[in-house]
């Protein structure tokens, strides 16, 4: 079953008896490492109180449709772009039909039109409102939607009735809600993705190099092992924990990167080049501290090797998919490397702006390639890794 290492998880609870059963939901979340918020209806007000979601959480619980504290007042798009699951347990019939027919009349509902995460519902109801035509025909198109559907199970109700309708105990929820990061798109591939920034020494003690967090490449890693793939990861120096299930190979210069890519990218499927590498190194490095005592220093530096231009040459058989870092006309820039690169595509993304890219948790890209330009809008890095992982994936089947 996929980790919920570091996953981004928002638990709704709508006004239902099995809303106390949400509390259990949350700190069993917390306890497979997921970082958890909780979104209120007004109805689960009345069953549960917010304090008590709020002390297991470890967050304050939200709401209210409008949030004067969040950024212009837009509280639910906050939400809706942080999470990478949407989790509601329990989902009412009444909620689930506001789902239907895309009422934003709650917070809940507004995140849940919002957001691009996955989505699941738990279902908790009478077993007569769960066995009533107009309760199946919503939860049948809300799985045509994409929307997972867990449970619900069968037994005595709090009514008294017997039959489906009950919701799903917490641990099966759960589990099935894990289970949902793990695709098996790329089951056994190989996917060797290049990660961070490098370090060009100038002397003992110092090195050029750039702003790069790693968390992209990072994010991408942890998106394809979850899609069953092998994954190597080769990353500059970074502050993040390597992602489970993959291989990790640590390098400093662009050189050693170079190396490593070219004897990692021999057997691999797919090769994402995420880092971003120092164009240039010192000519020579100084073997003592420079001094700093003269006012000018003078440096000559050479350019450094195109990693993923040289790999792609030299392994024409794996995908490869380049990143470009853009400040200027950033789609025609990344048109440009696509083609000189020969790469099968590229991702594009926009560094001047401040609330995506670079140390951002968010980011916002373009996906280009022979055929086509698909805008990805702006979302977290591990929800956008599990969509380009998507992409790459229906990429690279299409062509073999």
């Amino acid at each position: 079953m996929c980790s919920l290492s570091n996953k981004r998880i928002i638990v709704g609870v709508t006004g239902g008896i099995a809303a106390y059963k949400s509390a259990e939901i949350v700190r069993r979340l917390q306890d497979r490492g997921a970082d958890v918020r909780v979104v209120m209806t007004p109805g689960a007000e009345e069953f549960i109180r917010p304090l008590t979601m709020q002390a297991l959480s470890g967050y304050p619980v939200h709401s209210g449709l409008l949030d004067e504290k969040a950024e212009a007042g837009m509280g639910h798009i906050e939400l809706a772009r942080w999470a990478d699951l949407l989790l509601i347990a329990p989902a009412t019939a009444d909620f689930m039909a506001t789902m239907v027919h895309g009422k934003a009349d709650s917070l809940l509902a507004a995140i849940y039109l919002a957001t691009p995460a996955l989505v699941a519902v738990a279902p908790a109801m009478n077993q007569g409102m769960w066995r009533h035509p107009a309760s199946l025909d919503n939860v049948e198109k809300l799985s045509q939607r994409g929307v997972t559907i867990i449970g619900p199970d069968s037994g005595i109700q709090a009514c008294g009735d017997t039959g489906p309708g009950r919701m799903e105990q917490p641990d099966t929820i759960i589990e099935q809600a894990s289970g949902m990061f793990s695709t098996g798109l790329l089951q056994g591939k190989k996917v060797v993705i290049t990660a961070g920034p490098t370090r060009e020494a100038l002397d003992p003690v110092r090195y050029i190099s750039n702003h790069s967090s790693g968390k992209m490449g990072y994010a991408l890693a942890t998106a394809a092992a979850d899609a069953g793939a092998d994954v190597i990861l080769i990353s500059g120096p970074v502050n993040l924990l390597v992602p489970d299930r993959c291989q990790h190979i640590s390098v400093v210069s662009a050189n050693d990167m170079l190396v490593a890519s070219l004897e990692c990218a021999k057997t691999a499927d797919i090769f994402i080049a995420t880092a971003a590498v120092a164009d240039y190194r010192a000519v020579s490095i100084s073997e003592n501290k420079i001094k700093s005592d003269d006012k000018v220093l003078t440096i000559n530096f050479e350019k450094n090797p195109d990693i993923i231009r040289t790999v792609a040459a030299a392994h024409k058989s794996a995908f490869m998919v380049g990143f470009a870092a853009e400040s200027t006309d950033v789609e025609n820039y990344a048109k440009g490397k696509l083609k000189t690169k020969a790469l099968d595509a590229i991702i594009a993304n926009d560094i001047s702006r401040s609330d995506i890219g670079f140390n951002s948790d968010d980011n916002e890209v373009s996906w280009i390639d022979a055929d086509s330009s698909i805008t990805f809008s702006k979302r977290s890095k591990a929800q956008l890794s599990r969509d380009l992982i998507a992409q790459i994936a229906g990429k690279y089947n299409d062509q073999h």
